[in-house]
Formats: C-alpha cells, structure tokens, sequence
C-alpha cells in the first residue's frame, strides 16, 4: 500500500499529529476509530481524510488482496483495513503539506478588510478572539468552563469568573476584543494557554439534538497546538512576543529570539544536569520576560556566571588562561560584586550580548562535562 498524501493538508503541527496518532493506533479500545476520526477531524483540513477512513473496513478479511491495485485516496481499497491505513498515514506525516491561508481577495489587494479603524491590532484581537470561539467549538474549554447537557441540569462554572480569579480583570468571558487594552489582551492569550485541553473522545448526544459531548482532556496536546496557532498570529500582526514552549515562563509571552538562540535555549535547557537546569530555567525567565527589566537581565546574567564559575576548573583544562576573559566581564562591569571602580555606563544591548554568549558558554560545558564523563 502507498497512499496518495496530495489530497491531505495538515491544519496541526507535524509531531504533534504524529504523536497524537501513534497514541491512537496504540489504543486497544473499541473507540480508538472514533478517536481516529476526531483526530482527522481536527488535523486535517477539510472532510476527505476522514471520508477515505470511513470507507475501509474495520479488519481486513480472509479474501483480501493486500497486492491489490485500486488507486489510494479513493473508494475501498483492497487488502487495507483502517489501522492499517492511519499508520501509513502516520508513519509518513512528515510528507504531508501544511494547509495555507487562500491568497488574498480583492479587498485585501485593496488595502481593505482590516478592522473599522484600520489597526492591525484591533484586528489581531478580534483573529484571537475567533480562535478561541474555535477552541470551544472543539471542547478544548470543555474541561475548565463545562458543557450544558439536557440530561444534566447542575449549574456550570461561571467562565467568566474563572478568568477574574487567575487576570484579576472582570467580566472578560464572552469576549469581547473591542473593549480590551494591550495588557488584557496579552494577559487572555496567556491565561487561555492554562485553560485548554484536548478532548481525545467525543460522542454525539441525539436527545433533544444536545450535540457533541467531550472528555478524556489532555493539556500538553492542547497546549501545543494553542501555541501553534497564537505564535503565528502574533508574528504577522508584528508583535515581537511568542508564547514560551519550555522553561518556566512556559505559556508566557516572551520576546522573540532568532531560531538559532532559540535553539541554544532549548539545548542549555534539555542538555544540563537537573540542579544546572533549575537555574538555567530561572536565568532564562528572568532576560526573556515580557516585564523584563534591567535588573532582572543582570540577575539572570550573574546566575550563569555562578554556573561557570563553579565549572572554572574545567574552563582552564580546556581554554587556558584564557577562560580569565569570561570572568572578567562579570567582574569590571556593574553585574556582580558592586564596587566603586566597576563600570556601569553601558547600553542594555550590552546585557544581551553578555546574557547569550554565558549562556552558550554554559552549553558548552554542558558538552565538555559529557564528553569526559564517555571518555
């Protein structure tokens, strides 16, 4: 069997779909093709994806011809049943293309079809707000805010309370982006970060035409994908924050990094010993926080100058009097000791390029420390 992938477009992250299917094939229960089918639903764009799951048989039965030749994509194929069919199309996600957003439409050609006053912004707000209607649709808020059932008449939380209780801003739930400044609506894209999570099982409750009913909710799927799809947003409407994806300012917006240092973040991060990534973690929150200040890019810079201090004996096996130089900076220049004759006229743009190159340097210890501990 070799499936034709040109009628399918990814809405979701590659790994993310790939993990999220593994775990389905993995499932032994009888709903795992209902829990195929939402993730279809979900991942793919558009109905011919889950049209073509439908069409197999459960099981491949005795008189199958695995070598048969119908043309994949479409109608029954011979010889595949569905397990069969969602881990070829599993194993070959990363073959699948991304869907893209049409090309522009008249108005847009046009300068046109922004908000009613023009900004980008408002209109940016109003693209999150629309996203978080999605979110809900799929049960993503299911977990944190209910769902009404005829069957069940308890009274459900009150989603706008919840909101108050973690913003400290009343009254946000519905949404309402017309009426939010930068701070609410930077602080809703963080705090509904917190509050979604993914509905693996769904059914549809007939009585009363009730709906769709959700459960089984998982945050790190959610989260991911919620990332996925607010980052992006952002980066069009040329807001310099992303959604952090690891550390401890995880889910908080953080400013932008080129990908080669976010990549160092992500090695310092994964790469140290437990007791050097609980302060890699901290130093990295404090430079790249939204509400970064100068004192906090200092404090972080001297938490790396004490984790390279502590590795100075190594620094000098491999650097020789060199590794003076790296202390040097943190002791002349008003970071650490705080004394008279340090220096402290200096841009903040200096503190960046102090926090990376320890940061790096740190890596690179990481890397030396593991190549003695195999030799």
């Amino acid at each position: 069997m070799s499936l034709d992938l040109s009628n399918y477009e990814l809405l979701w992250p590659t790994t993310l779909f790939a993990t999220e299917g593994e775990r389905v094939l993995r499932s032994s229960s009888r709903s795992w093709e209902e829990q195929a089918v939402w993730l279809l639903t979900e991942a793919l764009a558009g109905p011919t994806a889950v049209a073509d799951f439908e069409d197999l048989p459960s099981q491949r039965t005795p008189t199958d011809d695995p070598w048969a030749t119908t043309a994949p994509g479409w109608g029954k194929r011979g010889g595949v049943d569905k397990r069969e069919w969602l881990t070829e199309l599993i194993s070959r996600a990363a073959e699948l293309r991304h869907a893209s957003e049409p090309r522009p439409y008249w108005p847009q050609r046009q300068g046109r079809g922004l908000s009613h006053d023009g900004s980008t912004p408002r209109d940016t707000r109003r693209d999150f707000a629309r996203m978080i209607s999605d979110f809900a649709e799929n049960g993503y808020l299911v977990h944190e805010f209910g769902q009404e059932c005829v069957d069940d008449p308890n009274e459900l939380p009150d989603a706008s309370e919840l909101i108050d209780r973690r913003l400290g801003i009343p009254n946000l739930w519905p949404l309402t982006p017309e009426a939010w400044d930068q701070d609410t609506f930077f602080g809703l894209i963080e705090v509904f970060h917190d509050l979604v999570s993914r509905p693996r099982t769904r059914y549809f409750h007939n009585w009363d035409n009730c709906g769709w009913h959700h459960s089984d909710f998982h945050t790190g799927p959610a989260r991911i994908l919620y990332r996925g799809k607010v980052n992006p947003l952002l980066r069009e409407a040329g807001i310099e924050y992303e959604l952090a994806a690891e550390g401890d300012d995880l889910g908080r917006l953080v400013a932008v990094t080129d990908d080669a240092r976010s990549t160092l973040v992500h090695r310092a991060l994964t790469k140290s010993a437990p007791d050097i990534t609980t302060r890699i973690r901290h130093a990295v929150a404090l430079f790249r926080g939204r509400d970064t200040s100068v004192e906090s890019k200092k404090s972080a810079i001297v938490t790396l100058a004490g984790i390279l201090e502590e590795r100075r004996a190594l620094l000098k096996d491999e650097l020789g009097k060199d590794e003076g130089a790296l202390f040097e900076i943190a002791n002349r220049y008003d970071l650490r000791h705080r004394k008279a004759d340090q220096r402290g006229d200096y841009d903040e743009a200096f503190l960046d390029w102090i926090f990376w190159w320890y940061l790096a340097t740190v890596e690179l210890t990481n890397r030396l420390v593991l190549s003695r501990t195999r030799s």
